[in-house]
């Protein structure tokens, strides 16, 4: 019954707040005003909230532009979480457009959608990112190119690298910074979370998102541990391949100490 209860609440407090945002937020994105990039972050840490994730948070944002965040992805949630701790927008998979609520929230907080397996739009693809970064907006890349179950980091995908290439020629002094983030999910109502509770947090690509997402509202109250590491510089001399390794094992070292709870900060 509670469960339930806290379901129809939690609903309920979505609903409201995004019929309440959503006029400002097409107003602003009609008229191309800086609020479009703003709002998102607002909806995002109040839903945080009245979902339970409880965020602690090492390091902070580089201030150096322009700026890519490359992350680990565990869950629909990640988008939550770093929505919350900074102004952002996310390169997603072109499917996720066309997925029933998240994928129209998505387009209202102007995500980069990108065809992964189709060659003749990589280039095109890569400049809409590229361009986002020049800009001065702050982008985050999941370069495992999938979800995992939060006990691990997988392999990062160096392709989309290549945004960052792509914004040298126009980046001040010919550099890109990229930033690695680990996100982990670290307790659940207050005590630790072991590999047993932690699919409540992760979302494996074969899970249904309907049942997980209830699941998640079910459960709530999740410790969520977000660490920015120290931003790497990417320059003409950079190679794709090399810095995708180095930060794959930056954000990797940030989840496993975060997980083992070894974390000095």
């Amino acid at each position: 019954m509670i469960a339930a209860l806290r379901v129809v609440i939690i609903f309920a407090a979505f609903l409201m707040l995004t019929l309440v945002l959503l006029p400002v937020q097409l107003i602003a994105l009609g008229i191309g005003h800086s609020i479009m990039q703003r709002l998102p972050r607002w909806w995002h840490r109040i839903m945080c909230r009245v979902i339970g994730l409880r965020l602690r948070v090492d390091g902070s944002l580089s201030q150096q532009r322009p700026l890519l965040l490359v992350a680990n992805h565990v869950s629909w949630k990640d988008i939550l979480v770093l929505g919350s701790v900074a102004d952002v927008v996310f390169i997603a998979k072109s499917e996720v457009r066309n997925w029933p609520v998240l994928g129209w929230l998505a387009r209202l907080q102007r995500t980069v959608f990108v065809q992964r397996d189709v060659r003749r739009t990589t280039g095109m693809q890569i400049s809409d990112v590229s361009a986002r970064l020049v800009a001065g907006e702050v982008v985050v890349l999941f370069a495992e190119g999938t979800t995992s179950d939060g006990n691990r980091v997988m392999p990062f995908n160096s392709s989309l690298f290549g945004a960052a290439s792509a914004a040298l020629p126009f980046a001040p002094q010919d550099k890109v910074h990229i930033q690695p983030v680990s996100i982990a999910y670290t307790g659940i109502h207050g005590m630790p979370m072991g590999r047993y509770h932690r699919p409540v947090a992760g979302w494996p690509g074969d899970v249904a998102l309907g049942p997980h997402l209830l699941r998640v509202i079910r459960n709530g109250a999740l410790d969520v541990h977000v660490i920015f590491s120290d931003a790497v510089e990417f320059d003409a001399t950079t190679n794709r391949k090399t810095m995708a390794r180095l930060v794959e094992a930056r954000v990797r070292e940030g989840l496993n100490a975060a997980l083992r709870g070894k974390f000095n900060g």
